[in-house]
């Protein structure tokens, strides 16, 4: 079986807990073949299937926070990205116009025969911030926008509150703004550009506090662990790239109630994989691009998130 990963460049790979790194080496461990590209590597040319330049990997058994030589190349190639069993889309956000036009080169490509996971339709279809307004009963009191008046009209009524940008990932240019509503007018015209770019507004969730839980969710079924990540030295922001501790925990019941209600809706639209982010008793953020935390919850849960990820992935080929 032959499995290409379009990807971030290898060599910027943080192995002690890419999950991208942790679904090659389950697949190295069932004897997969491993290929990797870039988005910047695919390429279309009229009479033809979409290709990619590719390098094929072996992996070294090696990885770690300092770890560079995980792998070795076995070679380079042009190949049809039909020609794989399935064509893995791991580039991690931001989803600009680039990302944008590769999704629709991999959409090409499945006309060609190709299996892509996620669908490249249904990562264009769910932008990670506003998909849950899809989800009204399950997120908490939510304004997008881009009028800052109506940010202030959500101010007063909820008093404490999150703004956010549409295209942020890792917790950056997330603000609080409290009751007092201290630099409120600041923060709106840097997110919203005087009126140019919309944002997300949210009612502040104490319950960020004791974590903002990711929960994976693999084929429409919620993995049963989740990772808490934690806000540390008094931050907002539980993200582990704005530095929030990760702590594996069972669902909880209304973990289990949003995952359901979330998952095989979006399983059935070709979302394989993806992770919901959820605050207390509210879903957040539903992430599509490339879900992490596998190595954290493996790790600390004993459950091969991997294992899971690449058996859900091998019976959608099959009955693709």
């Amino acid at each position: 079986m032959k499995l290409l990963f379009v990807a971030d460049p290898l060599d910027s790979f943080k192995t002690h807990k890419d999950t991208t790194f942790a679904m090659m080496r389950e697949a190295a461990r069932r004897g997969r073949h491993i290929f990797a590209c870039g988005p910047q590597d695919l390429h279309w040319l009229r009479g033809g299937p979409v290709k990619a330049r590719v390098v094929q990997l072996a992996l070294t058994g090696r990885a770690g926070p300092n770890v560079h030589d995980w792998y070795t190349e076995l070679g380079r190639s042009v190949a049809s990205l039909a020609s794989f069993d399935a064509v893995i889309m791991r580039k991690d956000p931001p989803f600009d116009s680039e990302y944008f036009y590769a999704t629709h080169l991999l959409e090409r490509a499945e006309s060609h025969g190709a299996k892509v996971f996620n669908s490249p339709r249904a990562l264009r279809d769910h932008p990670e911030k506003l998909s849950i307004l899809e989800f009204p009963e399950h997120i908490p009191p939510t304004l997008v926008t881009r009028s800052a008046d109506d940010v202030r009209a959500f101010h007063a009524e909820h008093r404490d509150i999150i703004l956010k940008p549409l295209d942020g990932m890792g917790g950056a240019g997330i603000f609080r703004v409290g009751n007092d509503g201290m630099n409120l007018g600041s923060i709106i015209e840097t997110l919203n550009r005087d009126g140019a770019q919309t944002l997300m507004v949210q009612r502040y969730v104490p319950e960020i506090a004791d974590g903002d839980k990711r929960v994976l969710v693999i084929g429409g079924v919620p993995v049963p662990y989740c990772l808490a990540r934690i806000p540390q030295n008094g931050e907002v922001r539980g993200n582990l790239a704005a530095g929030g501790k990760g702590e594996v925990r069972e669902l909880s019941e209304r973990d289990r109630e949003i995952a359901n209600a979330v998952g095989p809706v979006l399983a059935a639209r070709g979302l394989l994989l993806i992770g919901l982010d959820v605050i207390g008793n509210y879903l957040t953020e539903i992430n599509v691009t490339s879900p992490t935390c596998f190595q954290e919850i493996t790790a600390q849960g004993g459950y091969d998130v991997p294992k899971r990820f690449m058996d859900a992935m091998e019976m959608a080929i099959a009955t693709h």
